[in-house]
């Protein structure tokens, strides 16, 4: 028998690396993209790819943090949220970023999995544990657009 957590995890993944029913994952809307690409921004102050991928990172840690328990401050970066991207970068620097959301979502899925059974039937966590997949398919969505954009 399947279990909540099962599902939850399930959930996750196919949102984020998965093949899942919906098509694109986040981890595949970002596979090929080069760091000029990730930098592109269709007008100001809209956001481009680079912001959204540390936007997503961020919100894996803030989510596994808040089932967790653990202390504010620990991000990898400074500042919560959205973050600006650098005027020009390079793909060493693009690769780093997709490293750290990759380390959040690895990170994420642990805590999920360790976390005790009583934690499932609270609402709330288990609000904030589906709603992370569907942040990632959200902003999925909006780096495919991005990309079309790019190319017209």
């Amino acid at each position: 028998m399947i279990g909540v957590v099962d599902v939850l995890l399930a959930n996750l993944e196919q949102a984020y690396e998965r093949k899942g029913w919906q098509g694109t994952t986040l981890r595949g809307s970002l596979r090929g993209v080069t760091s000029q690409q990730a930098l592109w921004r269709p007008a100001r102050p809209r956001h481009n790819i680079w912001e959204l991928t540390l936007h997503c990172a961020y919100w894996k840690y803030a989510v596994r943090r808040r089932l967790t328990g653990e202390k504010r401050g620990s991000f990898a970066m400074k500042g919560s949220n959205w973050f600006v991207s650098p005027a020009g970068a390079d793909e060493k620097e693009w690769r780093d970023v997709q490293r750290l959301l990759d380390e959040q979502h690895e990170q994420l899925r642990s805590a999920i999995e360790s976390l005790p059974k009583s934690a499932f039937s609270d609402r709330k966590r288990v609000r904030l544990m589906y709603g992370i997949a569907a942040h990632d398919l959200y902003h999925t969505g909006q780096i495919q657009l991005l990309k079309r954009l790019q190319r017209s």
